[in-house]
Order: structure tokens, then sequence, then C-alpha cells
């Protein structure tokens, strides 16, 4: 009888772990094949090293590499909180990033949950393809995870889709958002007022989920908040739509009597359909095969059900050609 049990347990055990294993590559396959989050342990065992003296280095995929702070007692560190540190939880991380409403197929980012803080700053940070997750020295509510996440996620679409090199966009953005002033609105100005951060909180504030916005405030309170903003949200959206239409594999849709066509790369990938919430609305085969590819959408979600009239964005399997497009009834 104990056998059975033991027997018995033990296949509950293997059917929890095959389900976790599935809703994991359920949330990597949301549409958001281009961002990996890295864990604070996976960070630790793979991606770290210690010196001959005793120094903790976490080496980068560009190849650079930084130290990070290994004791709570390091004097470095000036407020030891409870006497841990608290990473970041990668589950929260992966939730955040279901939450976010902004078509993310032409991102790509590399997210790595920092077991320790580095010594060269202790707060989280972002650069082109790279999100640096710092722990604190109290346990992060899950508010914090997700509203500091998304706001990094800002920058990284920032320097993705409107890199300091676009005159243009940025001038475009500035005017919108009324920061036109340099001598106010610069780099080396007060935290608040850096254009890199004002964007990265309108990202937080306009495409991120609920406990990432819990607050309902921005950092800079002398702004308007970007849901006020008028052409904001479109403008924000249209530099996805401008990178994709930039590509050479960019997605094409065109129209036809009850169903929406969409063309692009010669691949034999599919290609999903998500919602705002990023949800995978349907899974489309290619066909006509040749200088490229085509997939065929009737509007039915992969139980066959027509799916609710909206916005909804397309994105061919391991690539970054995307599409938005709207379904009417």
């Amino acid at each position: 009888m104990k056998r059975l049990q033991r027997i018995r347990r033990i296949l509950i055990l293997a059917s929890t772990m095959a389900l976790g294993a599935a809703l994991g590559q359920m949330t990597h396959a949301a549409g958001l094949d281009g961002i990996v989050v890295h864990g604070a342990d996976e960070t630790r065992r793979d991606w770290c090293s210690t010196d001959t003296e005793g120094r903790l280095w976490l080496h980068l995929p560009n190849g650079g590499r930084m130290e990070l702070v290994s004791s709570i007692d390091d004097p470095a560190i000036t407020w030891r909180g409870d006497g841990s540190f608290h990473p970041f939880d990668a589950g929260e991380i992966r939730a955040a990033l279901e939450a976010v409403r902004f078509p993310l197929g032409g991102v790509r980012v590399e997210v790595f949950v920092l077991p320790l803080p580095r010594r060269a700053g202790f707060a989280s940070a972002a650069s082109p393809g790279l999100i640096l997750l710092s722990p604190g020295v109290l346990p992060l509510s899950r508010e914090h995870q997700h509203s500091e996440f998304v706001h990094e996620l800002g920058h990284a679409v920032q320097y993705e889709l409107m890199p300091d090199a676009d005159v243009a966009g940025w001038n475009a953005y500035r005017e919108l958002r009324g920061i036109e002033d340099a001598e106010v609105y610069n780099a080396w100005a007060a935290h608040a007022n850096r254009p890199h951060e004002i964007f990265a909180e309108d990202f937080r504030a306009l495409f991120g989920g609920s406990l990432a916005n819990y607050s309902g405030t921005i950092e800079n309170a002398g702004l308007e908040h970007p849901a006020n903003v008028p052409g904001l949200e479109d403008f924000m959206l249209g530099l996805a739509d401008g990178a994709a239409n930039a590509n050479d594999h960019a997605l094409h849709v065109s129209r036809a009597p009850g169903s929406i066509r969409f063309s692009g790369p010669a691949t034999r990938a599919p290609l999903d359909v998500f919602d705002l919430l990023g949800r995978r609305i349907a899974t489309l085969d290619p066909f006509a095969l040749g200088d490229g590819a085509e997939w065929r959408w009737d509007g039915r979600d992969r139980d066959g059900r027509s799916a609710m009239r909206g916005v909804y964005f397309a994105r061919v399997r391991g690539t970054a050609a995307t599409a938005r497009v709207t379904l009417t009834p």
C-alpha cells in the first residue's frame, strides 16, 4: 500500500513538473521570442565567475563584464535593510511582460535578474538589447517588480525603435510631449527631466499592466499624464509599425472577402496572431512558398470561434516580421 502511495506521489509530481514546463513554454511563445529572461539562479550559475582575488563578475552577452557585490556587509552597501539581498522573481517578470500592451515582436533584449547588485551602480538599468534588474535589501513587492521592469523595458524599446540617431523621431516626440526646451529636458538634467526617462515612464503608463501602474502616477509629476496627451499612444505604437515597414522582412497586409492575407519572407515558419494582451489567438501555416510566403486568417481563433473585433498583431515565428491589423465585423 505504501509503495502504491509513493508511486502515486511520484506520478503527481511528474505531472505537475510537466504542466509547469508547458506553461513556461506558453509564456515564452506569447509573441515574445525575442525577449529572454534569465532568472537569478541561472544568472549566477551560467553568467558569473569568481576571479583569483575572490571577486564575482557578471559576463554579458556582448563580451563585457561587471563586478557584483557578493556580501551585504560590503562597505559599498550603505543601508543593509534586513541583512539580505532580495532578487526579482523571474515569474513576476514574465507576468509583467505578458501584461504589456505593445507589439514587441521586433524587440530583441536579454533580461538578467541579478542575484547581487552591481558595484558600479545599485539601480536597475537598461542599454541596447539588455536589461539588468538589481535586487533590493528588502523583499520586493509585485507592484515594484512590475513597475520597475516595464520602465526598463521602455528603455529597451526606445533604444530599438527610436534610437538617439533618429533626430526626426525625437523632435516629433519632444513636440508632442511638450519637452522641447533642451535647457530643461536633457540627458544631464535631474532624473525626471531626462527625455529617456520620460519616454520609459510613458511606455510604462500607456502599455504596462495594472500592477506596473499601481500608483497611477509618473515620475515627473510636472508633466501631463501620458494617457491625457493626444496622439502620444498612436505615436509610440507607430514606432513599432514603422520598424516593421522599414524592415526588408516586414509583413504586408491585404484584405480579401472573408479573410486577411499576410505576405512576407520565404519561410516555412507559422504566423501567430496575438491580441493586445499578448495572448496567442491563432496560428497560421504558410503557403505559396517561393520568393515569399503567405498566410491567410479568416478571423477565427484556435477553437474556430470568431475573434472579437479590434486590434491584433501578427508575427512570423522566430523572426522580426510583424504587422498590426484591425479586425472589423
